[in-house]
């Protein structure tokens, strides 16, 4: 180990070994710059969306971080206003894992715009009658407010605090971080539910538009239980990740069961929803649009197999083992529920964004599936590039885990 690399008496692998790690990812990031470039100066023209497929990949992947970024307000709104203080030892690393999320979100949507000089035309010449502008709007506000989150974190490094005015408004930043706290969950609640809400309403679409209460389809309640659910879910295998990877401990089991049991009521909740939303849409809603619900399930490989396994294998499943004392006792059994509630938040974004453009929607019309060009690939992995980069300089050079200090002794 290198002696300058002991942060606050907590010691980091060497200088070459974190440039060793490093070195693919920055890779990765090279290569998808060379996509973005593509898409910005070529044109989306370089993906394989079209009129039919307006929403592919990107979107597909932007709904599912920004669902598993929820930890992030999730987790403050737990400490801060429920004050479950245990969640202390995770809340710094949640601000920065959700900071990745909706900033990564925001950099692949930049690029999905097409024409991103005009990108700023959503803010001044909004369409008030489309969710999507609160979603930009919600989205864009609650990244303001992760980054001043992430402030007092960046300013809590050993050099930063040797600069007196730095240290002051560290100090004064954490006594209005409940305030903080409280605007994000309301920002979050109301843009999760908003990009539900959006298939919700697609009268043309009969396998996403629903029924709803008052002005809302229910699929505006569905996203933001998905969300919650499986935000604690996802704090809780990063950690365990990092943990792997820095091979040592960094919270106590206490903190995994709390996120556990956390995750597992909330999916429980979910999953009841969830079915009855469904039977209702099976036996109602499509019914009255004049479709025949089975036929929303008569294309490979949108069989009716992955609505089973969507509710019952990656919603069902990880929710009992998360409420079960036994399990939660067990570390790998509890990553094993995290990575099924993971999975299950992909797997709806997957069936509302792709499932619900393939399968035609009139008799006439063919069933098309849609692939991504490898720009598209490519610009997500950059994301993912992205946000390992930046969660690594965190990790090594600010305090993420209270706790490590005390675990390693």
């Amino acid at each position: 180990m290198d002696k300058g690399l002991i942060r606050r008496g907590i010691r980091r692998c060497s200088t070459g070994q974190f440039l060793a790690w490093l070195t693919p990812w920055v890779a990765m990031l090279g290569f998808g710059v060379l996509a973005i470039g593509l898409c910005l100066v070529k044109g989306l023209n370089q993906t394989n969306m079209d009129n039919r497929f307006a929403f592919g990949l990107w979107i597909f992947l932007d709904l599912t971080i920004i669902a598993l970024g929820a930890g992030a307000f999730f987790t403050g709104f737990l400490l801060y206003i429920l004050r479950r203080e245990e969640l202390r030892a995770v809340i710094n690393s949640a601000v920065v894992i959700g900071f990745i999320c909706y900033s990564g979100a925001i950099l692949v949507l930049m690029v999905d715009v097409g024409q991103p000089l005009r990108a700023w035309f959503t803010f001044w010449h909004p369409n008030v009658h489309s969710m999507l502008t609160e979603v930009t709007f919600c989205i864009t506000c609650y990244l303001t407010v992760l980054a001043i989150e992430y402030a007092p974190i960046m300013l809590k490094n050993r050099q930063l605090r040797k600069v007196p005015s730095f240290l002051v408004f560290e100090f004064e930043l954490h006594k209005v971080m409940p305030v903080f706290a409280a605007v994000g969950t309301f920002l979050s609640f109301f843009h999760q539910g908003s990009l539900g809400g959006l298939y919700g309403v697609l009268h043309g679409r009969p396998f996403a538009y629903r029924e709803g209460f008052a002005i809302w389809p229910s699929t505006f309640f569905l996203f933001i239980l998905s969300a919650i659910a499986t935000g604690p879910a996802f704090v809780l295998l990063t950690t365990w990740m990092v943990s792997k990877v820095a091979r040592k401990e960094l919270v106590r089991k206490n903190v995994y069961s709390l996120l556990a049991k956390i995750s597992g009521w909330l999916l429980i909740v979910y999953v009841g929803f969830k079915s009855i939303d469904t039977l209702v849409w099976l036996n109602r809603t499509a019914p009255l649009s004049g479709v025949s619900p089975i036929r929303f399930y008569a294309w490979a490989p949108f069989d009716i197999w992955l609505l089973f396994v969507e509710i019952a294998g990656f919603g069902l499943l990880p929710a009992l083992i998360f409420l079960s004392p036994a399990r939660r006792r067990s570390v790998p059994w509890m990553i094993a529920g995290s990575l099924l509630a993971c999975a299950g938040v992909a797997t709806n974004r997957f069936v509302m964004t792709i499932q619900t453009l393939a399968v035609p929607t009139l008799k006439f019309e063919p069933f098309m599936l849609y692939y991504p060009s490898w720009q598209e690939v490519a610009t997500f992995l950059f994301v993912v590039a992205y946000g390992v980069i930046l969660y690594s300089l965190s990790f090594r050079y600010l305090t993420l885990f209270p706790q490590e200090r005390d675990l390693q002794h």
